[in-house]
């Protein structure tokens, strides 16, 4: 039994409390804070206003006339105004054991709605810095949680192969005469971002240059001439780079979307046409935009006077196509070397047959293409004739805290670091895990002096992801993150490490307990030591829930601290073995349970859960 039937119970309670007292009201019922019970319910300051009666009042009331069953063992009104629930531990406690054993956690299924989910698509002119990823983490962990939860879901990386942030390599190369080749040992994504930086400083000295880039863009989106091949050459080999950095981050994804494919397929201009006779898109004949589609209402322009596609017409019609509005002019083929599943790329011509579209999309794009993104949904949402199935999942950006910027060879004169492609003023993310590695190794052989030399790196590697995809998500997605490598790394508070050390901890206790734990002679209690452990593991299918509803990872992240907190207190509360047979099989189930729960909880964010730390 699981915490979410508690609290379906409670509700019901209060529903018939509330018929048997005369009286009305929305309320919620939720998991409640230390020293309110297991659950608490708002309904009497809801009341309060309308009664003309103090909470405390109400509740009182209420609770008289609640009658507990099922997992509600008791209902009382708290000083406060707030109704307090407590749960039968016991029934919990078996509950969670066999959810955590058959690998069920109290989740249970959402209505299983196809949904895309777009993220990462970087543009492939430089190597992902430590602000992309953030994106690849959100949008990787919003994946996972929405299959655990049981949606169907599509995970997409839309590559923008003909933008202008390519075409300043192409002119790079083209007119400058810059080496395409990096010099040895530098890596093509690293090399390309350089290239970058060099020809948009070129601009600055040469404003006729900066005109080149109309006539590159244009060459590019029609295709079929030397300066498209190599755009095309440079942006697949970036790609390849990049794509390792994702998967050594821990993501992965269904199918890579080719921005020039969808120009080039006649998917733009077709949908332009459907955009006009919605009267979304008008001609300006006069001002600044004379000559150009603009998007109707805001004023956007659309496709310039010239003929070329801004960036965000062209993230139109692949919106539309991620909805299923347009019908899909591409074939699909295998893309190589993606570990755990298979990648699929879209060709024009030949291919597979595949469907990757969707009755909801989540595009992950950062806080700063708000404003584009809400002319994209406003255009899908007239399209659909409704709103909601088109969502930007927002994101606050990334910067480097002083000290760990000067760590990583970006000093800033105390000061910490914001990301600049265009600047070249950045930190590679690989560059930030191989130092995660680095120190979580050292740490790791600091601690086990004789462990295998691969045992360690594995789990130096375990932690060092754990670490950098834990603080991507931990704050709330629309604060802005300072990343410090030191803090991340501790081992103490609302860290990765904190987590993954109290799983380590539970598996050394299982490994050096006297006997297996048997889940099937296991005598629940009512009180002791374990309780609060058995709530908190009791609400992993509540905390999945929730994150899936909200979009929101940091549910998880935050579920995962506190299990590993009450874990941990447990451990210093109680003797797991010694006791008498059946206590110390009790409490060595409830070890095993939240070794799996919080294993499970962990991976739903891409974090490992070694063995020993």
């Amino acid at each position: 039994m699981s915490f979410g039937l508690f609290l379906r119970q409670a509700r019901s309670g209060v529903s018939e409390a509330l018929s048997a007292s005369g009286l009305e009201a929305g309320f919620e019922v939720g998991p409640a804070r230390p020293g309110f019970g297991d659950a608490a319910c708002n309904a009497p300051f809801l009341l309060a206003k309308k009664e003309g009666r103090s909470p405390r009042d109400i509740a009182e009331t209420l609770a008289s006339r609640y009658r507990p069953d099922g997992l509600v063992l008791w209902c009382r009104a708290h000083p406060s105004g707030y109704l307090n629930f407590g749960a039968d531990a016991a029934a919990l406690a078996s509950g969670a054991v066999r959810a955590a054993l058959d690998g069920t956690f109290g989740i249970e299924p959402a209505e299983p709605v196809p949904t895309v989910v777009e993220h990462t698509s970087v543009n492939p002119n430089k190597e992902l810095h430590i602000g992309h990823v953030r994106n690849v983490v959100i949008g990787d962990c919003v994946s996972r949680i929405l299959a655990r939860a049981g949606r169907p879901v599509s995970v997409l990386n839309y590559v923008d192969d003909s933008g202008l942030q390519v075409a300043d390599v192409v002119i790079g190369i083209e007119r400058l005469g810059l080496d395409p080749e990096p010099p040895g040992g530098v890596p093509f994504d690293r090399h390309c971002g350089e290239l970058y930086a060099r020809t948009t400083a070129a601009y600055e000295q040469d404003p006729g240059l900066k005109a080149e880039r109309g006539r590159v863009l244009g060459q590019m989106e029609s295709g079929g001439n030397p300066t498209a091949s190599l755009a095309e050459s440079v942006t697949r080999r970036v790609l390849e780079c990049q794509l390792r950095t994702c998967w050594r981050l821990g993501a992965s994804y269904d199918c890579i979307n080719y921005e020039s494919q969808i120009l080039r397929s006649g998917m733009w201009g077709s949908f332009l046409e459907d955009m006009k006779q919605k009267s979304l898109a008008v001609m300006e004949t006069e001002g600044d935009n004379a000559g150009c589609w603009v998007l109707r209402g805001h004023g956007k322009v659309l496709v310039r006077s010239g003929g070329t596609a801004t960036y965000t017409a062209k993230d139109m019609p692949y919106a539309a196509w991620k909805l299923g509005l347009v019908s899909d002019p591409f074939g699909y083929a295998p893309y190589p070397g993606q570990p755990g599943r298979q990648l699929w790329q879209s060709v024009l011509g030949g291919g597979r047959r595949k469907n990757y579209s969707g009755r909801r999309v989540i595009t992950v794009v950062d806080s700063r293409q708000s404003a584009p993104q809400a002319m994209v949904r406003s255009v899908m949402d007239v399209f659909l004739e409704s709103g909601g199935s088109y969502v930007h999942l927002s994101y606050g950006p990334v910067g480097l805290s002083a000290a760990t910027a000067g760590a990583l060879g970006a000093g800033t004169g105390g000061r910490g670091a914001q990301m600049s492609g265009r600047r070249g003023l950045y930190v590679g993310a690989d560059e930030v895990c191989d130092t995660l590695e680095e120190r979580a190794l050292a740490e790791v052989a600091r601690r086990n002096p004789g462990m295998d030399g691969e045992e360690a790196r594995a789990i130096a590697r375990q932690v060092a992801l754990g670490t950098l995809r834990y603080e991507m998500i931990r704050p709330d997605l629309d604060r802005p993150i300072t990343f410090d490598l030191e803090r991340s790394l501790s081992l103490e508070g609302d860290t990765a490490p904190y987590i993954q050390y109290a799983h380590a901890r539970a598996c050394r206790i299982l490994e050096k307990a006297p006997a297996r734990p048997d889940p099937g002679s296991m005598s629940p209690q009512q009180d002791g030591p374990e309780r609060a452990l058995v709530v908190a593991l009791s609400r992993m299918g509540v905390a999945v829930s929730e994150a899936e509803r909200n979009l929101s990872p940091k549910v998880v992240a935050r579920y995962c601290r506190e299990l590993a907190v009450e874990f941990n207190s447990f451990y210093e509360r109680a003797r797991v073995v010694g006791t008498d047979a059946r206590t110390d099989n009790l409490r060595l189930c409830l070890v095993d349970a939240f070794r799996l729960t919080v294993s499970s909880a962990l991976g739903l964010l891409g974090i490992g859960a070694p063995a020993r730390m």
